[in-house]
């Protein structure tokens, strides 16, 4: 049964994979008939119908993840609805989240009211407070509550996400989600709630979580760690701050400040006992029912209410399995092996959700689970609680490691030392007091948790002040992930088996294959997709520069830390020998912090204001200035604007003020004018028209109408062109008449919305070889 779990789970993670949805599933058909030749085959042929069935369990696992997959994206928001007012009447569906900006949350749709628009049955939409980003109301918008009926004047765009090697895939994660469409909400006279409460079983659900963030917020207020007792009550991740995500992160106990398959064990086996304590003191109830019976409902119930009151994520869902199978099990009188109840567990999650194969912590779950069950089932002889649970611990952490480099490119060292302490403090002891106070109107059990995590988070935090807290390193490919498994799985058999340290062997090209790199006058370029900025990773034989960091998104996340660094730590890039911020929007200076904080940095050359907040986080920061020159590994690199007399001159805009870089390979040049405009264009064409040719350019200013003149853009004659622009920017970049204008030139148009980053290299061997993320891995959600 185990083995014909995973053969379907197989079937269902190929599918993940493909670029395109099968054109029909009729040839799911096949499958019976597969099956009947199966049952039809002599026993003589029995490894045949060994393969036979295995091929029909790989079929049927992957035919159900096709039709899921066809059932969800039918229901889709058509092209020609995009950016239009569309009138709707529905429910807010899910807790409501806050932030800076304002409110975001997930809606059912129950009617459209604007004739033949179509909008798909579940949303997400955000309302904003302010005037960053979309202002949407003058006044303070309404608030909106978990089960409230609505009627709301919305624009929607289709799923769409950065696309960025290593990145995170947000449109798979709307997909797994059933978020069909995002948007916000806009200014509308008719915007009003029409009913106050919508008692279904799923609204009230989400009424009961919000009651509780509720009361948390008024008896903790403004306690630092409110948001960690938040988060473990009802799931609601986004009140821990990034600093408080950071700790746990280098300390490795994020597993623990959510609601994990631990917390909802811990709970199902309290009440497991005090229910089968209970129970058989009473002759009468024990006659009714055993109280083993009883005990095992009671669990699973409370295992139940605990994952829907934390949103039902998957480290809960597959708790929740496993432990009904258990439930069942007691209660049919059956003792399932820990084994199978895993891989029914599994079954069960990829059955109700085949997006969760994509997901890390359906990896990271299941697989800590598959370890403790391997270093803890069918060994002879019972080892003193303390020695086991201290091999338990050592097994998890080493067995982690390479999903965790494959998909994070980093392992905290200190996790042994930090889970040590940390699992039973915040199980035995935050848990149970939150979800106390969380039941009983007792205020004083809220503060008592909040003081509990505190004195856990002290320690933590020591911790992760270590220099040497965390191990990061490249993404290793994905043959060296696979030795490492098979090297852990040796190293950990049991004790007396010989030559356990060969296993060490395995772990090694882990560590020691190393990404490619341009060779001596090769030059590798990374436009990455950072939405409506800009970012460009340069790399030579032995150097490596960042020119511009990407925007802000909110106060708390940029695409320095969402994007930039994790692509730097992927590729192998420890150090930027230098770091040019062109200039001071926000779009290409937002994420600069973040990396000069993560990364170390040679220096700094940018076009900002003394007072810059950026500054200070600079070693070595210096003005770029036309005139600046160095050479890297037989590529030189030459700054082209602006001018040094130009800071003297207050008159002049950021955007003209930008950092303008030309890079020169043997193999081809790149062209890098960040958001110069018509003028700036004009004196650098003036100033230095050799210098401007080249193989590759960035389009100034996004393919803005003020920008990419016909002199200009005529005199750098470019091969190749990518415009960096936002998926349906409000300021509608790039413009048509520049696309065109570049296209009459006769340039390869390629634009980080449409074909996520671009990729090049230029070197001896491949001349110029590109590459658009979008293509490269390319899957059937995507537009």
């Amino acid at each position: 049964m185990r083995t014909n779990i995973l053969v379907f789970v197989a079937g269902v993670w190929l599918l993940q994979q493909q670029t395109a949805l099968p054109a029909s599933l009729a040839w799911g058909s096949l499958l019976p008939l597969l099956w009947l030749a199966f049952k039809f085959l002599p026993d003589r042929f029995s490894l045949v119908r060994l393969l036979l069935i295995k091929l029909v369990l790989f079929g049927f696992g992957f035919f159900w993840a096709a039709f899921m997959a066809q059932s969800r994206l039918a229901d889709a928001l058509p092209a020609v609805w995009e950016g239009r007012d569309i009138q709707v009447v529905g429910v807010v569906a899910a807790l409501p989240v806050t932030n800076e900006r304002g409110m975001r949350f997930e809606f059912d749709v129950e009617r459209v009211k604007t004739p033949e628009a179509v909008v798909p049955r579940h949303i997400q939409l955000a309302v904003y407070s302010d005037g960053f980003g979309k202002k949407t109301t003058e006044a303070p918008p309404p608030d909106f509550h978990a089960g409230e009926r609505w009627q709301l004047t919305i624009r929607l765009k289709r799923p769409h996400g950065n696309a960025n090697p290593n990145g995170f895939d947000f449109e798979a994660w709307l997909l797994e989600r059933n978020i069909r469409a995002t948007g916000y909400i806009r200014q509308d006279e008719g915007n009003r709630r029409l009913m106050g409460q919508i008692y279904r079983p799923a609204y009230i659900v989400e009424m009961l979580r919000e009651r509780v963030a509720n009361r948390f917020q008024a008896v903790l207020g403004e306690r630092p760690y409110s948001g960690v007792l938040k988060a473990l009550a009802v799931g609601e991740q986004n009140a821990i701050s990034p600093e408080q995500w950071k700790v746990f992160l280098r300390t490795g106990v994020t597993h623990l400040m959510s609601i994990s398959g631990l917390h909802v064990t811990m709970i199902s086996s309290l009440v497991f006992a005090l229910v089968y304590g209970l129970w058989r003191r009473s002759q009468k109830l024990t006659l009714y029912l055993p109280a083993r019976k009883a005990a095992a409902v009671a669990g699973a119930l409370a295992a139940l209410l605990y994952a829907l009151l934390s949103g039902f994520g998957v480290p809960t869902q597959r708790t929740l399995y496993m432990l009904s199978v258990v439930a069942i099990a007691l209660w049919m009188g059956r003792a399932s092996s820990a084994l199978s109840v895993l891989a029914l567990a599994l079954l069960a999650v990829v059955l109700v959700d085949p997006w969760a194969v994509l997901a890390p912590g359906f990896w990271l779950s299941f697989g800590a689970v598959a370890v403790i069950l391997y270093v803890a089932s069918g060994r002879l002889g019972r080892p003193h609680w303390l020695r086991e649970w201290a091999n338990v611990q050592w097994a998890v952490t080493m067995g982690l490691v390479p999903a965790l480099l494959l998909m994070f490119q980093q392992v905290s060292i200190v996790s042994p030392l930090a889970n040590a302490f940390a699992i039973p403090v915040i199980s035995l002891a935050v848990v149970p007091l939150t979800l106390a106070g969380t039941i009983l109107p007792l205020d004083f059990l809220l503060l008592l948790a909040h003081q509990v995590m505190a004195l856990c988070m002290a320690a933590l935090e020591w911790l992760s002040r270590m220099p040497d807290a965390v191990w990061q390193q490249h993404a290793p490919p994905l043959w060296t992930v696979l030795a490492a498994v098979i090297g852990i799985l040796w190293m950990l058999l049991p004790r007396g088996f010989p030559v356990r340290w060969l296993g060490m062997f395995g772990l090694a090209p882990m560590f020691l294959v190393l990404p490619p790199q341009p060779a001596q006058g090769g030059l590798w370029i990374a436009v990455l997709d950072v939405g409506q900025g800009l970012a460009v990773v340069v790399q030579t034989r032995n150097h490596a520069l960042l020119y511009d960091t990407g925007p802000r998104f909110t106060a708390d996340a940029d695409s320095g830390s969402r994007i930039v660094v994790p692509y730097l730590r992927a590729v192998g890039i420890k150090r930027l020998d230098g770091l040019v911020v062109t200039h001071d929007d926000s779009d290409h200076s937002g994420g600069a912090v973040s990396v000069l904080d993560a990364v170390p940095v040679g220096w700094l050359a940018s076009s900002l204001p003394a007072d810059s907040p950026i500054l200070p986080h600079a070693k070595k920061s210096l003005p770029c200035f036309a005139g600046q020159s160095w050479e890297w590994d037989g590529v030189r690199f030459e700054m082209l604007h602006p001018t040094w007399e130009s800071y003297a001159d207050v008159r002049i805009r950021k955007n003209d003020r930008g950092c303008t870089l030309k890079i020169t390979s043997p193999y081809g040049s790149v062209l890098l004018p960040a958001d110069i405009e018509r003028e700036s264009e004009e004196e650098v064409l003036t100033r230095t028209p050799a210098a401007l040719p080249a193989t590759l350019l960035v389009a100034p200013h996004h393919g803005s109408k003020t920008s990419s003149t016909e002199a200009f853009i005529s005199q750098v004659n470019p091969s190749i062109v990518v415009f960096t622009a936002g998926y349906r920017n409000s300021f509608g970049h790039p413009k048509p008449e520049v696309v065109e204008r570049y296209r009459a030139l006769g340039s390869g148009l390629y634009r980080s919305d449409q074909d996520g980053a671009v990729l090049l290299r230029f070197g001896k061997e491949e001349g110029v070889a590109l590459q658009t993320w979008r293509q490269e891995r390319r899957r059937y959600w995507q537009q």
